[in-house]
């Protein structure tokens, strides 16, 4: 079955033109299963309220579905957003009543520059045209909900972000580190033998209760990827974020799923030293973000070097 997956930034009534409305936390996804396409749509339910499931959401998707209803700060906002993570994949559109010239000025020079702009009526149509982008190597899944389900434990839903699973395989679970077996898989309710990248996936696993598991946390062969309390970032500020930056200070940083307390340790080179251990590997995006900010909340970003 192949898979594709969507951050859906629009009002979430759109969403139910798309699909059926599964999982809800801070984030909701949606659903729907078409000829052997299964099609998923996260939507970040609490923002504007809370930037990080925002960048939570973006990360998420392969491609990106932006429906403009407003031009304001928060428009802006997920503009700024989608360009520091560098998410070109996209489809844009806007509602009649937004000035088609003003918005293409604030996209200018950013990634959401390239998306296909498309009017409302035509995004379904636009969507089904899209085909899967899927990432060879060994197993990776990111976690973004885990659950217990009576008679069955702990059951993990994430996406494969690259490579193939299968039952029975033996993981790891990091940060943490715990040994995880994979009991069965599960894709839009259907047991599978087996699933590949880019799928979504639901795990009922062996070895870890849902306490043990947080939203950002991987499961992938040992000795993959990096765990660290601290990561240094070839950092570059957000030309919109007018304050100063200086050592001790605290923020938010976002590293995928991952939504960690930071303390700025060093400015040149930027080191971070991150509230709980962390997992990455070098060159994913670090974004630095601090939400309670009446402006802009989006500091600064970079590629972790080490």
């Amino acid at each position: 079955m192949k898979s594709i997956n969507f951050t859906l930034l629009a009002d979430e009534s759109l969403a139910k033109d798309f699909g059926k409305k599964g999982t809800t936390t801070d984030i909701a996804i949606y659903d729907r299963k078409e000829s052997g396409v299964l099609r998923t749509w996260t939507v970040p339910t609490s923002f504007p309220d809370k930037i990080q499931s925002l960048f939570q959401a973006m990360n998420m998707g392969e491609y990106v579905i932006f429906h403009v209803t407003k031009l304001d700060k928060f428009t802006g906002e997920q503009i700024i957003a989608l360009d520091v993570l560098g998410k070109k994949q996209g489809i844009l559109s806007h509602s009649f009543d937004v000035d088609k010239d003003k918005l293409l000025l604030m996209i200018k020079g950013t990634v959401v520059e390239q998306y296909k702009l498309v009017e409302q009526e035509d995004l379904k149509k636009e969507i089904d045209l899209l085909e899967p982008i899927s990432k060879d190597g060994s197993p990776q899944i990111v976690i973004d909900h885990c659950f217990d389900v009576k008679g069955v434990g702990a059951v993990i839903l994430g996406k494969i972000a690259q490579g193939k699973i299968k039952v029975y395989e033996n993981l790891k679970l990091f940060p943490k580190g715990a040994d995880v077996v994979v009991k069965s898989i599960q894709m839009h309710d259907d047991s599978v033998d087996d699933a590949v990248c880019p799928a979504r996936v639901g795990l009922a696993v062996k070895g870890v209760v849902p306490d043990d598991v947080q939203r950002g946390d991987v499961l992938c062969m040992p000795n993959t990827l990096l765990v660290s309390q601290e990561i240094e970032i070839d950092y570059v500020q957000s030309k919109f974020f007018k304050d100063a930056v200086s050592v001790n200070q605290m923020f938010l940083a976002s590293i995928g799923l991952q939504i960690r307390p930071v303390k700025i340790a060093s400015l040149n080179p930027m080191k971070l030293a991150l509230g709980k251990s962390t997992v990455y590997e070098k060159g994913d995006i670090c974004v630095i973000l601090k939400p309670e900010s009446t402006s802009i909340r989006i500091v600064g970003s970079g590629k972790i070097t080490k």
